[in-house]
């Protein structure tokens, strides 16, 4: 089975660095990507958001020299997390992230 994604992007959620509990480092920011694709050869408008995290003793090399409006490409799994008010998201776990 395969669950991986590459979406490249604006950071349109300045990132905020946590330490979990267990010590493990964190970075939370989201992307937001615009392009248009092709569809039944038709244009069609793409447009989302989508919340990243960035775990583990890379998460601050990765994430360094990110600011709000950062232009980078970002790679890596897809999770389901269910947020504090019930309502879940997809999130995407990165394990690489390049400034484009």
């Amino acid at each position: 089975m395969t669950n991986r994604l590459e979406l490249s992007g604006t950071v349109a959620k300045a990132p905020v660095r946590s330490l979990s509990p267990a010590g493990i480092a964190h970075c939370h920011f989201s992307i937001e990507h615009r392009s248009t694709v092709q569809e039944a050869n038709l244009p069609r408008q793409v447009y989302c958001r989508m919340q990243v995290v960035v775990s583990g003793p890379r998460s601050q090399e990765l994430t360094q020299y990110l600011v709000l409006g950062s232009h980078i490409k970002v790679s890596g799994f897809v999770a389901y997390h269910t947020g504090r008010n019930g309502l879940g998201k997809l999130v995407l776990h990165a394990d690489n992230i390049t400034q484009i």
